[in-house]
């Protein structure tokens, strides 16, 4: 009986085992089917649209203008009226491992004053353009090139009465930034770039027929005594327009540090700089962003370092150590833009806007005529017709 029973038990065994096989290679397959319609699914999903765009333009375009009139007014003042229109542009692509980042800021002001002479004044000129293309080799980090601009659209005045001596045009000065380096994009709102490979060209460029209309501008009016010879400004700047001088070239070089040094024969640099076009430089860039946009509200600011690779040192007759010139490493130049805009009823546009800048080797005189290098600071603030998006 027993003998019977264990034959029964193995007759069980062999019919299960190819039974419970067949369910085992089921059970498999069920899972794999499972898996791989869950990678379809994921798939499928990554085909959805979101609504999240590749490309994303944002900015404010807008027109500010005010006017005062004045009759019978005892306390004095003159009527005038300004006007300013500019614009202020981001283009951003981001999509997978790439992002590319476009901003142009640009404007331009006139005031117009009731007065027998220089009526039209301009008062404001300004083209920033920016713009670079990263690889995401880590979440939020890219490996970076960037491209920049700086300069202004027309012909810059010093309004005085008399002769108004010419300060700065198109190129003269600009500043033209191109460089490698990494790119911390904590979100769409705000960036910090840092390149130790950056190179920097700037130009005081001023063609001959322009420099030929400038110089006999100038002479003309000191032929018809528009010119004060007594003033600071005359006093300084004579030598510039005697005959075989370059005029106006050659003073916008020196106004804006456009100049290279050269060695003597002894090796040292000489310290007489030499007039140029255009100086380009190697050497460290940091640029800060933000773009933010809460409803009708705009916050914009950008901020921008720089400083050249240069150790231009010379010996004095004690032999200590001096840098010629003005531009050397540690010494950095700033541009920082701020622009505040706010948007109600649907067209008006309330916006702040400021620009500090200071440049090494760029010398600026004060009330007393006694000449620095200091910062520069303009801020406007307009009510107007805008559009921000």
């Amino acid at each position: 009986m027993l003998k019977i029973m264990k034959h029964k038990l193995l007759l069980l065994i062999v019919v299960l085992i190819p039974v419970l096989a067949v369910a085992q290679d089921a059970d498999k397959a069920l899972v794999q089917a499972k898996a791989q319609a869950a990678l379809d699914a994921q798939a499928d999903l990554k085909k959805v649209d979101t609504g999240e765009k590749a490309w994303k333009l944002s900015g404010v375009l807008g027109l500010n203008a005010s006017a005062t009139g004045l009759v019978n007014w005892a306390a004095g003042g003159k009527n005038n009226a300004a006007g300013q229109v500019f614009a202020k542009l981001r283009l951003l692509y981001h999509k997978d491992n790439i992002a590319w980042d476009t901003n142009l800021d640009m404007e331009y002001g006139l005031t117009y004053l009731q007065q027998d002479e220089d009526a039209l004044q301009k008062a404001s000129d300004k083209i920033n353009f920016a713009t670079k293309l990263g690889w995401e080799f880590h979440p939020t980090w890219y490996l970076t090139a960037l491209a920049g601009f700086q300069s202004q659209f027309a012909l810059g005045h010093n309004y005085v009465t008399g002769y108004n001596d010419v300060i700065s045009k198109w190129l003269a000065p600009s500043y033209t930034d191109i460089s490698v380096g990494i790119d911390w994009k904590a979100n769409d709102i705000f960036s910090v770039y840092l390149s130790p490979v950056a190179g920097r060209i700037t130009t005081a460029w001023i063609s001959d027929g322009v420099n030929d209309r400038l110089n006999k501008e100038f002479n003309d009016a000191l032929d018809a005594g528009l010119i004060d010879v007594t003033s600071d400004w005359y006093q300084k700047n004579a030598a510039y327009f005697e005959a075989g001088a370059d005029g106006y070239r050659t003073l916008l070089q020196n106004k804006y540090a456009v100049y290279n040094y050269e060695r003597g024969d002894d090796g040292n640099w000489e310290e007489t700089p030499v007039m140029s076009n255009v100086r380009a430089e190697l050497g460290l860039s940091f640029k800060g962003q933000i773009n933010y946009k809460f409803k009708d509200l705009t916050l914009l600011s950008t901020l921008g370092l720089y400083t050249p690779y240069s150790w231009r040192v010379n010996k004095d007759a004690a032999g200590k150590n001096y840098f010629v010139g003005y531009r050397h490493f540690g010494k950095f130049d700033v541009d920082w833009d701020v622009a505040i805009s706010y948007q109600f009823l649907k067209c008006l546009n309330v916006t702040l806007t400021t620009s500090t800048r200071y440049y090494s080797g760029v010398m600026i005189a004060d009330k007393n005529g006694v000449e620095a290098e200091r910062v520069q600071f303009m801020t406007t603030l307009g009510l107007g017709v805008g559009y921000s998006f």
